[in-house]
């Protein structure tokens, strides 16, 4: 067993894990942030998409033991004072979901997507998010809620939950 100290959405965990326990499990069973979901573990799907410190990550690519002494944001961690965040408002609005499944992944990569270009066009929306697959909706109004959230304010896509 291996101990490691997380800080998963501001708030400290401290843990013994099995060594080769992916992240994404970590989340979901020990801390039991289950909005984090487990698509496929080969990192094709990118719905166990995830920040690490500040960066978007497909958390059943990490182990553990590589996030010991860093910040992991998920999906819970994005809502402040029960106000969704500008991209989780977004694709409630755009109505950018169907069953769900990808949502969690989509949103917090497309918000590493708004931090790393605030402005950016829609094929580079497209190009962003291709790491990460819906089977529902044909992507047009989840890129349509990315870009909306870049036009009201750039800037507003680049904040996650305080801690970005």
């Amino acid at each position: 067993m291996a101990r490691v100290k997380i800080n998963v959405d501001g708030v400290d965990y401290s843990d013994d894990v099995e060594p080769r326990t992916l992240l994404v499990h970590y989340l979901r069973e020990q801390v039991g942030k289950t909005g984090t979901v487990v698509g496929c573990d080969t990192s094709n799907c990118g719905a166990c998409t995830v920040h690490l410190d500040g960066r978007s990550v497909k958390s059943c690519t990490v182990l553990a033991v590589q996030a010991d002494g860093h910040e992991v944001t998920t999906i819970e961690g994005l809502a402040e004072g029960g106000a969704l965040h500008p991209m989780q408002q977004a694709f409630h609005e755009c109505h950018a979901l169907q069953c769900g499944f990808c949502t969690p992944g989509m949103i917090m990569q497309s918000i590493d997507l708004l931090n790393e270009n605030p402005s950016p066009t829609e094929a580079e929306v497209r190009e962003g998010l291709e790491g990460n697959l819906c089977r529902c909706t044909g992507y047009q109004n989840i890129v349509k809620a990315v870009l909306s959230v870049a036009e009201v304010a750039p800037a507003a896509g680049a904040t996650q939950g305080g801690s970005a």
